[in-house]
């Protein structure tokens, strides 16, 4: 696990499904791991890095030792899949209490705007080794 970034999401939220998805298509070295916040994991890395195992509303990356939350873990996030994603970086040129305001709107209104499933996605066997238990 120390060897890939590992993505934390809720695992019940279509929309978080949604971005699991289009990342995995996008990483084409295979360099990301996933958790579900809500799964063994997940919940592990929440305590290890001393952030709320009950509050699940945001997305969270663990890379080289430290974990991202919010906007910040997209702004580390996307330029690891290479490419024209490098780009995203340039979001942090807005101050991060703007775009975590825009980060919390959405995180509040997921379930409304896209739905929730009643339990965690199962992945396809082709990217079933990279879901961590």
């Amino acid at each position: 696990m120390q060897d890939h970034p590992v993505i934390l999401f809720d695992g019940v939220c279509n929309f978080c499904n949604t971005a699991i998805n289009f990342i995995i298509k996008n990483d084409k070295k295979r360099i990301f791991r996933y958790a579900a916040l809500q799964s063994e994991t997940g919940q592990q890395l929440l305590q290890q890095h001393n952030l709320s195992t009950t509050n699940l509303d945001s997305f969270i990356l663990v890379h080289e030792g430290k974990a991202y939350k919010k906007t910040e873990a997209a702004i580390v996030l996307y330029p690891l899949l290479g490419g024209g994603w490098k780009l995203m970086k340039g979001l942090a040129i807005f101050p991060r209490f703007v775009r975590d305001f825009v980060y919390d709107v959405i995180a509040r209104n997921r379930y409304r705007w896209w739905g929730k499933k009643e339990a965690c996605m199962i992945p396809t066997p082709e990217v079933r080794s990279l879901f961590l238990p």
